[in-house]
């Protein structure tokens, strides 16, 4: 509720501050507290938050309608990830696809492009199009109307309230108080999901050398953050533990890192600009020396 309280409050500074410089903080604020509050909702709909709570599943669903990830399509994706995280065949349902180098020389050039579009920067950092308006509300609605009605009321509740915003405030409105707050949201919670499975020294296995620990420590990363951006991703950083047991709520992630000397030593990344090129270069998996590999080297192996 404390979090809802400042993300109303930053939108409304975006609308009703008198200064222009402060209109652009406060959205940029909001965006960083949508993600705050995506990450909170995420737990929830874990049930490691209010289990038994009705008002906060309503609040909740109410907000996942508004964040463009509607309940019914988030836990069916977001579980079936958690149960073959990592593994090289079925994993890409809630998740980024993954190929073998050997998947990607023999695909045609149409799956290729497609592959790589997937996995490109530009679509990470458009999260908000790709990823959210299109994959998360437009694609599912369509595919399975009745199943997933709330992804296209997200969709609706979304345009009617860009629409509103531009009728009485305008489109400058429209920009800082919708579209920035939520770009910002989409491209870091889009990048935060990527970095943590797609990252130097991830592994990946079939299905014979599969299992959900593995998948949990080895295969999800502990992404290192000050403690400004731990507050507004809500320690989503500790992904490993999160993979080993998601009913552990966000604000005891660290606790159990402290008391457990064996989860410290995860595989770790950052947000460092070095770090992030270094994951948004992986491609695909390399079998023979079991590690991911850029286009580059793909070309070279092959």
């Amino acid at each position: 509720m404390s979090t809802a309280f400042f993300l109303v409050a930053a939108l409304a500074g975006t609308l009703w501050n008198f200064h222009p410089a402060a209109k652009v903080v406060c959205s940029v604020l909001a965006g960083l507290l949508i993600l705050r509050l995506f990450v909170i909702y995420h737990d929830q709909q874990h049930h490691a938050i209010l289990p038994r709570s009705r008002l906060a599943e309503l609040l909740m669903r109410g907000f996942g309608i508004y964040a463009l990830t509607s309940s019914s399509i988030w836990r069916s994706s977001h579980n079936y990830h958690h149960n073959h995280n990592s593994k090289l065949r079925g994993s890409h349902i809630g998740s980024f696809p993954i190929m073998t180098r050997l998947q990607y020389l023999k695909s045609p050039k149409g799956k290729r492009f497609e592959y790589q579009f997937i996995r490109h920067p530009l679509t990470i950092l458009f999260g908000y199009v790709f990823m959210f308006l299109y994959g998360m509300c437009l694609n599912p609605f369509i595919n399975d109307p009745r199943k997933h009605l709330d992804c296209g009321v997200a969709l609706l509740v979304h345009i009617l309230i860009g629409t509103t915003i531009t009728w009485f405030f305008g489109w400058q409105a429209l920009l800082l108080a919708q579209t920035v707050p939520h770009f910002i949201a989409c491209a870091i919670g889009t990048y935060l999901f990527y970095a943590q499975h797609n990252f130097p020294s991830v592994s990946f296995s079939d299905k014979a050398g599969w299992t959900y620990e593995k998948a949990a420590l080895e295969s999800s990363s502990f992404l290192r953050t000050n403690p400004v951006m731990a507050w507004f991703t809500a320690n989503i950083g500790y992904h490993h533990v999160h993979h080993l047991n998601a009913r552990i709520p966000f604000y005891r992630l660290p606790e159990v890192v402290r008391e457990l000397p064996e989860l410290q030593r995860a595989k770790t990344t950052s947000l460092n600009p070095i770090e992030i090129f270094r994951c948004l270069r992986l491609k695909v998996w390399d079998v023979e020396s079991q590690r991911m590999i850029g286009l580059r080297e793909i070309r070279t192996a092959a």
